[in-house]
This record gives C-alpha cells, structure tokens and sequence, in this order.
C-alpha cells in the first residue's frame, strides 16, 4: 500500500466512523441522556460549540471564527499531510498526521451542518433530514458522548488549593473525532525522531 493510499484509507475510515456514532446518538439518544456500559465507561449524549473540553467564548461570533479558524487549519494540515508524503516518511507520521486531520474534519462538519440537517426538540431525539429545522449553517453543534469516569471521590485535604473537594478523572466527554486528535498526537511523539527530524539528518 502507497503512503497516499495509506493516508486517504485512514481519513475516510476516521471520519465514516465519526460521523456514524455522532449521527446514531444524536438521533438515538435525548441531550443529557446517559448509558453506563461499565461504572467507568459510559455513553453521555452532550453537545458543545466546538471548544476542547467545552469551553466558549464570543458567543456567536467566537463559534463562528472557530469554526472558520479550524478550516484555515484544516489547510494547513492537508499541506503538512502531502509534503511528508512526499518524503516518504515512515507509515507511523502518515497515520498520526491522518488522523489529526480526519479528527479536526470531523467536527467541523458537526460546526458547520450539524444545526441544519438535523431538527433541535426538547426532551426528544433529533431527527436527521426534517422538513424544518431552526438552525443555522456554521452554527451546529459538536456532538459528544465518550465518558469515562474512571474514579470518583474526594481528594486528600492535605493537597493545596483542591484538597477535600469532590473529583472525578477522567471528568470531560469526547467524541471519536477528539480521540482521533489525541491518537495522531500521541503517535507524533512516540516517533518524533521520524515526523520532526534534525537538519543534520535530512542532510544525510
């Protein structure tokens, strides 16, 4: 298999996926409705503007240069993609870069079509394609449903500042796009040597 084969395979596999598990929870599931699968794996339907861990800012506006600042991104990921290509560097970079692409991709198509293919009820699941919908292009939301409370308790009161409050690791939801994300940037620097080589080394 070729490097573009390789890295064209991953985009499309990342982001089928992707969109398959957003799209089947957000018509399967109500916002907020939660399945617990283990006591530290569960399936918790949530929905944010775009922001890692679910922060906002700007409202409208803010969501709406997000989401152009990720395509802009988006570019300049796709550039990085063929240049290594190119150089034939090792299948690892290739998956990792892929990855980060189809992950940023991925929720960007939440971004921009999420608030106009599906309607938006209350207490109900959405459905996908309505007739109406009282969305907007570029102003969907990001579907998140991975939680993964792995424990849950009170923290030591000797530790500062947080000692004896309520904790709970891993607190934040994720989708497949994000661990996407996370995997690409993992795989960046387990072969760092490959994906960011000295100049010496491209001298040799």
């Amino acid at each position: 298999m070729s490097k573009k084969t390789l890295a064209i395979a991953t985009i499309l596999i990342a982001i089928v996926v992707d969109q398959i598990i957003k799209i089947y929870v957000k018509t399967n599931f109500i916002l907020g409705e939660e399945v617990v699968v283990f006591d530290w794996f569960r399936i918790h339907f949530t929905e944010n503007n775009g922001m890692a861990m679910g922060f906002e800012f700007g409202g409208d506006a803010g969501k709406l240069f997000l989401t152009l600042f990720r395509i802009v991104a988006v570019g300049a990921i796709i550039y990085w993609l063929t240049q290594n290509i190119k150089k034939k560097v090792h299948n690892a970079v290739i998956v990792a870069i892929s990855l980060i692409f189809s992950g940023a991709v991925g929720n960007i198509i939440d971004s921009i079509f999420y608030g106009v293919i599906f309607n938006h009820p209350r207490h109900k699941v959405a459905t996908l394609f309505p007739e109406t919908t009282d969305g907007k292009l570029f102003f969907g939301k990001v579907v998140d449903m991975f939680y993964f409370p792995i424990w849950e308790g009170i923290l030591p009161e000797w530790l500062p500042f947080v000692g004896g409050e309520s904790y709970t690791f891993f607190q934040y939801i994720f989708n497949p796009a994000d661990a996407f994300i996370s995997i690409g940037v993992a795989l960046l620097f387990i072969f760092s040597k490959q994906a960011f080589p000295k100049e010496e080394e491209i001298a040799e």
